[in-house]
């Protein structure tokens, strides 16, 4: 049986600041510093649309990335563990609040 993974929210951060604060901003405000050569904007983690969706709807966004916008899939690069840490750490600046 597969051991279950846990969380580490501050991997996370480490791979959050080296791979998505240039478009998802320190914040997680979708403010990053690339956002001016973007014609689709980035995620705002703060906005109420994100922080509605489930863990598993963010997971494979980061996991297989959004058609039609600049966030491609990072399934190929970082491990489940990787992209769970850094759900886990986007959950910390913009915590799951489900729409009523």
């Amino acid at each position: 049986m597969a051991q279950p993974l846990t969380e580490n929210p501050k991997k996370g951060e480490e791979i959050y600041q080296q791979h998505c604060v240039r478009c998802h901003g320190t914040s997680g405000d979708g403010l990053g510093r690339d956002v001016k050569d973007l014609i689709v904007p980035p995620a705002n983690f703060q906005a109420l649309k994100s922080r509605s969706k489930t863990d598993m709807e963010l997971l494979l966004a980061i996991k297989q990335g959004v058609l039609f916008s600049p966030m491609h899939g990072w399934g190929d690069r970082l491990s489940d563990q990787d992209i769970w840490d850094v759900l886990s750490y986007v959950r910390t600046l913009a915590p799951f609040n489900p729409i009523s």
